[in-house]
C-alpha cells in the first residue's frame, strides 16, 4: 500500500470535505503557510482530542500516471524537480502492447530512435536532437553496454530532459534515460502472460513475487520469445531472459536488495534501405539487402547489490554496487551505396542522384561483422540527510562514486577480390533483390581489434532547499575524474604495422553544476527556472580516430522555465517548459583522420504533456516537443553551419487515451506524429513525416485480462530508426499488426 497525501486523491478530498469547511478547489484553500482559526472549548469541558488518522490507498493497477521517480538523487514528488521529467510506466506499457524500451520510449515526443551503427549495437537514442547512446541508465546506474533492452523486468521508464551531468556525470547531453527494475514486496503476487502476433511472434512472460518472511521477499521475472516482431519478412527474434531479486529488511532500518538480469538475445539486425535522389529508395517496405544467415547473438548480464540504512528518519546511508556484462557475436550486412553496373565487366558505380530507374540499379552490400565484449562496474555511496538552519529546512545529498569500464570490439571483413563489388561481399538489385546466405566464396579476416578502459571517480552534493511551502531553490555540484585509455590493432584500410593511433591515454577533470529556483503557489502549481551542465570527453564511447584524444571535452548548457500542474484532485498533471540546450567545442571531422573544436549546435524548445485521469473512466497519456535545432559552426563533413542535426524532426507528438465503456470493457488508442527529418547531418538525405494510428480492446476481469492491440491501423508506410552513414540509411516501421495477449493473476 503506497501513501497517498491528504487532498490528492477523490478519497481523501471526501474526507477533507467531511472535516473542513468547504472548498472548491485549491485557490480558494487557505493559503500554505497559515493556520485555521482555532475553536475555543466550552468552559469546564475538556478538549477534544482527535486520534491521528492515517488514510492508505493504492493506485489503479492500469494507472497511468506515475506521478514520481525512483532515483535517491532526485525528490519522489516531481513536483519538486526542476527539470522536465516523463514517466513511462508499466501501465501505459501494458495498455499499448509494448515490450521493448524503443517502443516504450515512442511515449516520450523528443526522442528519435537510431540504428545499430559501426561498432554500436543495440539502443541507439537520440533525445533532444543530441546522442543518448551512452546515457541510458539502469536503477541510476549507466547501462552503457550495446544490447537491445526488453521491458519484462521493468516496473518503468523514466525520461530526464537536459544535461543532467551534476546528477549522472559525463554525457546526458540530451537528457537521461533511467530503466526502472521490478523490486520484490511483502506482498505476494502472481502474474503470467502470453501473446501471440498476426507476424508469427509468440511471447511469454513471468512475475513472481514470494514473502520470505515478515520482512524480506523475493521476486522472479522470466520472458520467451521467438517469431518475427514486424512485417519485415526477414526480421526475426529468439530471446530469453531472467531477472531474480530479493530484499531483506523490508521496513526496518537496515534494508538489503540483490537482484540480477540474465538474457540471451538471437536478431536479425535491420540495416534498412539506402537512399538516391535524397530520399530512401523507394521500394517495398519488406525489401531486405542482407544476407539469410545474418544474426546478432547476445548475452547479457547485470548483478546488482546495495545496502539502506536508517540512522534515523532524518539520516539516510545508502551503497550500491552494479556489474553490467554485454557479449556479442555479429554477422550483419548493411547496404552501403546504390549505383549501377558499367564497363566490360559490370564495375558497381556509386551514385547519389540518378535518372535512371530503380529496375537498372543494385546495391553495395557492406559486411559489419564483429565480436564485441562490452563491461562496467560501478559503485555509489550516498549519504541523505534532512536538517534546519533557523527557518530553512534543508535535504542535502552528498554522493562518492567509483567506477570502471571496458570496451573490446574485434572486427572482421567479408570482402570479394574480384566481380562487380571488389572490396564488398557482393551486388544485389535495388528492387526485388536476392535473398540467400552470404556467398561462400567471399572469405572472412579479422580487421581492427578495438579495445579500451576508463576509470570514474567523482564526488558530489546536492541541496534542497525549502525557505517557505511556496518558495523553494535547488543547487548541487559534482567534480568527475576521467581517465581513459584506447588501441587499435589495424588502421581503416586494415593494414597491420601502420596503425595511424596504436593507443592513446586522456584524463578529463570536469566540475558540474545544477541550479533551480522553484515556486509552489499552492499545492496543486509548481513553477521553476533551471540552469544545468554536462560534459562529453572525446573517449566517451571508449574509440578513438587521430586528432580526438588531444581534445577537450564537449561542454553543455542547458536552460529551461517550466511549470507543473495538478488537477481533478491530483489525478491529472499537465507540464510545459521552454529550453535551450546548446553544446560548444563541438568535435568536428575536419577530414578523414583529423578532429578539431570547431563546432557549436544549439537546440530551442518547448515540449507540454498531460498525464492520468479526465474522469474515473477516462485517462490519457500525450505529449508535443517543438525542436529549433541547429549547427551553429562546424566543418562541412560534420554537417556545416545551418543544417539541422541528423534524426531531429521540428515537430514530434504522441497520444493514447483509454476508456472503460462498460465495468468490464475497456477501448483505446492514439497516434505517433513526427515531422520531416534527416537522416544525415549534411541533410542530403531527407525521410517525411508521418502519422501512425493504433487501437486497443481489452476485457478485464479480477483474476485475468484478455486485450487486443492494432498496431499502424491504416497501414502507414513510415521509416522508423535512421542511421547516419553511408549518406543515411532509413529503417522502415512495421506494417498493419494485430496481437492477441492473456494475462492471469493468481
Amino acid at each position: 500500500m503506497n501513501r497517498i497525501a491528504l487532498g490528492r486523491t477523490p478519497v481523501a478530498t471526501a474526507l477533507l470535505a467531511l472535516c473542513a469547511a468547504p472548498g472548491a478547489f485549491a485557490q480558494t484553500a487557505p493559503a500554505p503557510g497559515t493556520t485555521a482559526p482555532a475553536t475555543t472549548p466550552t468552559a469546564g469541558t475538556a478538549t477534544p482530542t482527535l486520534a491521528p488518522v492515517t488514510v492508505q490507498g493504492a493506485a489503479a493497477r492500469d494507472d497511468f500516471n506515475a506521478g514520481t521517480t525512483s532515483l535517491s538523487k532526485l525528490p519522489a514528488d516531481l513536483r519538486d524537480v526542476p527539470q522536465s521529467v516523463t514517466v513511462v510506466n508499466k501501465a501505459l506499457m501494458q495498455s499499448q502492447g509494448v515490450s521493448s524500451l524503443s517502443d516504450a520510449l515512442r511515449n516520450v515526443p523528443g526522442i528519435t530512435i537510431g540504428g545499430a551503427e559501426g561498432g554500436q549495437i543495440g539502443n541507439n537514442i537520440n533525445l533532444n536532437g543530441f546522442s543518448a547512446r551512452t546515457d541510458i541508465y539502469l536503477d541510476g546506474f549507466r547501462d552503457r553496454a550495446q544490447y537491445y533492452r526488453d521491458t519484462f523486468a521493468l516496473d518503468q521508464v523514466e525520461v530526464l530532459m537536459g544535461p543532467s551531468s551534476m546528477l549522472f556525470g559525463r554525457g546526458s547531453t540530451g537528457g537521461v534515460i533511467n530503466q526502472v527494475t521490478k523490486k520484490p514486496s511483502l506482498k505476494a503476487a502472481t502474474e503470467v502472460s502470453g501473446s501471440v502476433t498476426t507476424n508469427g511472434l509468440v511471447r511469454a512472460t513471468a512475475d513472481v513475487n514470494t514473502p520470505t518472511g515478515d520482512t524480506s521477499a523475493f521476486r522472479i521475472s522470466a520472458m520467451a520469445q521467438d517469431g518475427k516482431p514486424s512485417t519485415r519478412d526477414e526480421m526475426t527474434v529468439q530471446d530469453f531472459g531472467i531477472a531474480p531479486s530479493w530484499r531483506y529488511g523490508i521496513g526496518t532500518s537496515t534494508e538489503i536488495t540483490l537482484s540480477a538480469l540474465l538474457q540471451h538475445n538471437e536478431d536479425m539486425a535491420d540495416y534498412g534501405l539506402p537512399a538516391i535522389n535524397g530520399h530512401p529508395v523507394n521500394v517495398d517496405r519488406d525489401t531486405f539487402y542482407g544476407f539469410n544467415n545474418d544474426r546478432t547473438r547476445q548475452d547479457i548480464a547485470m548483478l546488482s547489490a546495495g545496502v539502506t540504512h536508517r540512522f534515523s528518519p532524518n539520516l539516510r546511508l545508502r551503497n550500491r554496487t552494479q556489474f553490467n556484462y554485454v557479449e556479442t557475436d555479429a554477422r550483419e550486412t548493411a547496404p552501403q551505396a546504390v549505383g549501377s553496373l558499367t564497363g566490360p565487366g559490370g564495375t558497381f558505380q556509386p551514385l547519389t542522384t540518378t535518372t535512371l530507374p530503380l529496375s537498372a540499379l543494385f546495391v553495395r552490400q557492406q559486411s559489419h561483422d564483429r565480436n564485441i565484449r562490452d563491461y562496467s562496474i560501478f559503485n555509489q555511496t550516498e549519504l541523505t540527510a534532512t536538517f534546519s538552519t533557523g527557518f530553512i529546512k534543508h535535504t542535502l545529498l552528498t554522493g562518492l562514486e567509483f567506477g570502471h569500464d571496458g570496451y573490446n570490439n574485434q572486427n572482421f571483413a567479408r570482402a570479394s577480390v574480384g566481380g562487380a563489388c571488389p572490396g564488398f561481399v557482393a551486388c544485389t538489385p535495388v528492387v526485388n533483390p536476392v535473398y540467400s546466405d552470404s556467398p561462400s566464396n567471399v572469405p572472412e579476416t579479422p580487421g581492427n581489434l578495438q579495445g579500451g578502459s576508463a576509470n570514474t571517480v567523482a564526488v558530489y552534493a546536492n541541496d534542497s532547499i525549502e525557505f517557505t511551502r511556496q518558495w523553494k531553490l535547488v543547487a548541487g555540484v559534482r567534480y568527475d575524474r576521467y581517465i581513459a585509455s584506447i588501441s587499435n590493432s589495424v588502421n581503416a584500410q586494415n593494414t597491420r604495422g601502420n596503425t595511424a593511433l596504436a593507443n592513446a591515454d586522456q584524463t578529463v577533470n570536469f566540475t558540474s553544476v545544477r541550479l533551480g529556483g522553484i515556486w509552489q503557489p499552492t499545492e496543486a502549481q509548481s513553477y521553476y527556472v533551471a540552469y544545468g551542465t554536462s560534459f562529453n570527453p572525446s573517449l566517451e564511447q571508449l574509440v578513438g580516430t587521430v586528432g580526438q584524444t588531444s581534445l577537450d571535452p564537449e561542454k553543455n548548457k542547458s536552460y529551461e522555465v517550466g511549470g507543473k500542474w495538478d488537477l481533478a484532485a491530483g489525478n491529472l498533471s499537465i507540464t510545459s517548459a521552454l529550453f535551450r540546450i546548446t553544446k560548444d567545442n563541438a568535435r568536428s571531422q575536419i577530414d578523414a583522420t583529423t578532429y578539431d573544436l570547431t563546432g557549436k549546435v544549439q537546440v530551442d524548445g518547448f515540449r507540454a504533456g498531460v498525464t492520468g485521469r479526465i474522469t474515473p473512466r477516462w485517462q490519457v497519456f500525450a505529449g508535443y516537443t517543438y525542436l529549433d535545432a541547429e549547427i551553429k559552426s562546424g566543418s562541412i563533413s560534420s554537417g556545416g553551419a545551418g543544417k539541422t542535426p541528423g534524426n531531429t524532426p521540428r515537430h514530434t507528438a504522441t497520444a493514447w487515451t483509454s476508456y472503460a465503456i462498460l465495468p468490464d470493457w475497456e477501448i483505446g488508442g492514439g497516434a505517433f506524429y513526427m515531422s520531416q527529418r534527416y537522416a544525415n547531418n549534411q541533410n542530403t538525405t531527407q525521410v517525411g513525416g508521418f502519422v501512425r494510428w493504433d487501437g486497443m480492446i481489452a476485457f478485464h476481469q479480477p483474476k485475468y485480462d484478455v486485450r487486443l492491440n492494432l498496431f499502424n491501423l491504416f497501414d502507414k508506410k513510415y521509416y522508423d530508426a535512421l542511421i547516419q552513414s553511408d549518406g543515411g540509411r532509413s529503417v522502415p516501421g512495421t506494417g498493419r499488426t494485430a496481437m492477441l495477449s492473456f494475462t492471469y493473476r493468481m
